[in-house]
């Protein structure tokens, strides 16, 4: 079996790394392994942060959709619940548009959630 010599992917490796590390501090930007170190934990780091963002942005939309029912006179969960029992399948993005941009329509909402709980 023939020997393989690893210096053209290795030297395309270490470059692809230092490049991903451009703009670190010090020997972060310079070194292939103290680089590939920050590399490694920057992207796992972004990774995470995608899916925080998920969960801060649903847990604001739900402040918001809260901060709007109370102004009514219900509580979040209550309204939820009314909503789910009315058959109304809006999503918790839609609904805080709403409740921001649309104070009417959104009273509405609330007005079919108290009726359906009422029943």
């Amino acid at each position: 079996m023939a020997r393989v010599k690893r210096a053209v992917n290795s030297r395309k490796n270490h470059k692809k790394v230092l490049k991903a590390a451009k703009g670190y501090y010090g020997g972060k930007s310079r070194l292939f392994k103290t680089a590939n170190e920050s590399v490694i934990r920057a992207l796992r780091n972004a990774y995470v942060g995608r899916r925080l963002k998920k969960r801060d942005f649903r847990s604001l939309w739900i402040v918001r959709i809260n901060a709007a029912t109370r102004m009514s006179g219900m509580s979040y969960s209550t309204f939820m619940n009314g909503m789910k029992l009315a058959g109304i399948d809006i999503n918790r993005k839609m609904l805080a548009e709403i409740a921001i941009n649309d104070p009417k329509a959104f009273a509405d909402l609330v007005e079919v959630a108290k009726s359906q709980l009422n029943k």
